[in-house]
């Protein structure tokens, strides 16, 4: 359906769609991992018992099974039409074996008994091929046996119960209320949602079940001059989360979108910037993609170690005798955390995919870096160094057919003790720039250099948001911009970005992530006008 379905044909033929379920629901508003979380379905259990089985006969020291659901829809509207709806559902079996000290791994589709039996010896025969030409040998970290976890997203309500129908009229309402504003020629907005059902076991005597569920609405709205010489746009700043559809509607778009529309159509008359040395303040609609390029990636320690190289880059965070403990990131103000944790964060889980308990833990403490990110087998890398003698968790998989690696957790700036909001920190600024929203970037490959845009600018003078600019991004090295940082906003002030689509390896994969932060001050930033 795309192009020409308007709203009224779209409602017509959708009437029905997905609603049954959504009578009489009854879904608490949180869950962790208590009775009132699925536990494992009993043929997905008796299935990976048997890739079990199968597996160790074959010659594995170790390995894990997952069995996994994963529901993909995607709307998307502009102005009054439907451009798209996209329903995916996708079901199997992943195995992974330890021979040696090599991996192997193997997936299907194909459920059926010889088929799962075949494809657990095959995980097995490929690592033992490994293992007779891998330079290394893979040490696994100890693990606690969690012999039947469950764990799922909080929420209230499922948004695979709530109907297409549903969805393409908030998206509509949304477009209208956009469309009034003089001088928006152009709306677009679109409500991504996912569902995963993951059932984990392993050799260690590990079962675990998890449901996981997330959302990513967006909208972006275009201004057009009176002469059609000029055009601007601007997305919202709102965010992608793990939370159910309440979350959506607590957003309010259709209210909301008003300014963001008149933000639109202001960026048409803005000045344009002045280059030069301008302080800084960033929303963490903007904040959150600069940790994420910045801390998150440089921190990964399979990065560190070069085995990213070929595909993803590198990071100046290397090698790691030189730097845990001894290089200064930033400020004693600036305190970075990696979690798994976080409530309503896209990487937020009971357990990771080793079935590794999920924790939060210090990657940069009063601005010095102090840790990576790990899976069980990168932990005897850097132990010596860390004192850390288990995994902190970061194994992950996109689905059943993906082998689990290093994946980034939730990376996070934490708050100051002074609870500033931003307003606060705009008022000890005398000469600077605020910035909210994300916009287009850039950074080398070893995190080092960047750029980043923006959504909206504003100048401000003695401590006071004066006049729309255009045309900003501050560019910089990774370790002068944070050394600049001079304010952190409070709690108040601490909100969650988010990706859905953070792409790493070789074939790809992508895995949703969240970082959070407080509104934060940095000095003399170099800016550029980008026009």
């Amino acid at each position: 359906m795309k192009n020409k379905l308007g709203r009224r044909e779209f409602v017509k033929v959708t009437g029905v769609a997905i609603a049954a379920g959504a009578a009489g629901l009854n879904i608490p508003a949180a869950y962790s991992q208590a009775a009132s979380a699925p536990g494992p379905d009993a043929a997905e259990r008796e299935i990976a018992m048997l890739a079990l089985d199968a597996v160790k006969s074959a010659g594995a020291s170790y390995a894990d099974v997952r069995v996994s659901r994963h529901l993909f829809e995607a709307i998307s509207t502009r102005e009054r039409q439907i451009t798209n709806v996209t329903k995916n559902e996708s079901y199997g079996i992943g195995v992974r074996a330890l021979v040696g000290g090599s991996w192997g791994f193997a997936a299907t589709s194909d459920l059926g008994k010889e088929s799962v039996v075949r494809v657990a010896r095959e995980a097995a025969a490929i690592a033992a091929a490994n293992d007779k030409v891998a330079p290394t040998k893979t040490v696994l970290a100890p693990v606690r046996r969690v012999p039947e976890g469950r764990w799922m997203t909080p929420h209230e309500i499922d948004p695979f119960s709530v109907s297409v129908e549903q969805k393409a009229d908030l998206l509509f309402k949304t477009n209208e209320e956009a469309l009034k504003v003089k001088g928006v020629q152009f709306v677009s907005s679109t409500i991504f949602s996912v569902k995963e059902s993951r059932l984990l076991a392993t050799t260690e005597g590990s079962l675990i079940q998890q449901t996981f569920i997330r959302l990513a609405p967006s909208v972006e709205v275009t201004a057009v001059s009176a002469d059609s010489s000029d055009f601007q746009t601007r997305m919202q700043s709102a965010q992608a989360a793990a939370r159910g559809w309440e979350y959506v509607v607590g957003l309010s778009y259709p209210e909301n979108v008003l300014r963001w529309a008149e933000e639109a159509v202001m960026k048409l008359s803005a000045r344009p910037v002045e280059p030069g040395k301008w302080d800084l303040v960033l929303h963490p609609s903007n904040l959150w993609l600069t940790i994420h390029e910045s801390i998150g990636h440089p921190t990964e320690l399979d990065r560190a170690m070069g085995f990213e190289a070929n595909y993803a880059g590198t990071t100046f965070v290397a090698p790691p005798q030189s730097v845990i403990g001894k290089l200064r990131y930033g400020p004693e103000i600036m305190n970075v955390v990696g979690n798994r944790t976080e409530p309503g964060a896209c990487a937020t889980v009971g357990w990771d995919d080793e079935g590794v308990a999920a924790t939060e833990w210090p990657i940069i403490d009063k601005g010095i870096f102090v840790n990576y990110q790990t899976t069980r087998e990168m932990v005897d890398w850097i132990a010596p160094l860390t004192n850390v003698r288990e995994s902190l968790g970061c194994a992950y998989g996109e689905n059943w057919s993906s082998i689990p690696f290093p994946r980034m957790p939730n990376v996070s700036l934490k708050p100051g003790r002074e609870d500033l909001s931003v307003e606060d920190v705009i008022a000890q600024t005398r000469r600077g720039i605020y910035i909210e929203g994300d916009g287009s970037y850039s950074i080398d490959q070893q995190r080092y250099n960047f750029q980043f845009g923006g959504q909206v600018f504003w100048e401000i003078r003695d401590g006071k948001r004066t006049r729309m600019l255009r045309d900003v991004a501050y560019v910089a090295r990774t370790p002068e911009f944070w050394k600049s940082l001079s304010l952190v906003g409070g709690r108040s002030s601490y909100e969650l970005g988010a990706t859905f689509f953070d792409g790493k390896g070789q074939p790809t994969q992508s895995n949703a992530v969240s970082h959070g932060c407080p509104v934060a001050l940095f000095k003399n930033a170099n800016i550029i006008n980008t026009a």
